[in-house]
């Protein structure tokens, strides 16, 4: 048997109602959290495991999603992706992703994104993946251009963080370009 969500590193899965002292790590994490969006106040164990339990009890919707990157062979939850800011009529959506510290530069970031994708393109029809990377995370940044996104702008001054304002990199990459790099 195979699946859409398993690659080669990882397993893209839903939250589980346990999960919420994975899901706190990751928030607790300044470098990780900072690199995803922002830096949040600290949240108890106990919302974070009240949080869990309602993103696993939520009923999935099928083009905006928040799903765990979990090890392949452990399948120890090892960062987070999600979907958002979807457009319908355009075909478009932006998408997330954070892996913590611990877990960086083990190839499992790349493979998440390849089966989020191949997702979005091959099974809900969608047009075009939008990415938007702080200039500071030089990783995402490499990574995206390794995957194959094409830059397409700056927002200058962008976002705060870190005690500075800082650009935020516009990237996208079409159905096609996907196609033509990862086939179907």
């Amino acid at each position: 048997m195979t699946s859409i969500w398993v690659g080669e590193r990882v397993r893209l899965r839903a939250i589980e109602p346990d999960e919420g002292e994975a899901l706190l790590a990751f928030e607790e994490d300044t470098d990780a959290a900072r690199n995803a969006f922002r830096i949040h106040p600290p949240r108890s164990a106990e919302r974070a495991r009240q949080w869990a339990a309602e993103l696993a009890a939520k009923e999935p919707d099928p083009d905006e999603f928040r799903l765990v990157i979990a090890d392949r062979d452990g399948d120890t939850p090892v960062g987070v992706i999600l979907t958002h800011t979807v457009d319908r009529h355009n075909g478009t959506f932006l998408y997330g992703i954070s892996i913590g510290t611990p877990h960086h530069r083990k190839g499992y970031a790349g493979d998440a994104i390849v089966l989020l994708l191949r997702y979005m393109f091959q099974e809900r029809a969608f047009q075009k993946a939008d990415a938007k990377v702080y200039a500071s995370n030089e990783a995402s940044l490499a990574l995206h251009r390794r995957l194959g996104f094409v830059e397409e702008g700056r927002r200058r001054r962008a976002r705060f963080a870190a005690g500075r304002y800082e650009d935020e990199i516009l990237f996208g990459m079409t159905t096609e370009e996907f196609t033509e790099r990862y086939g179907r």
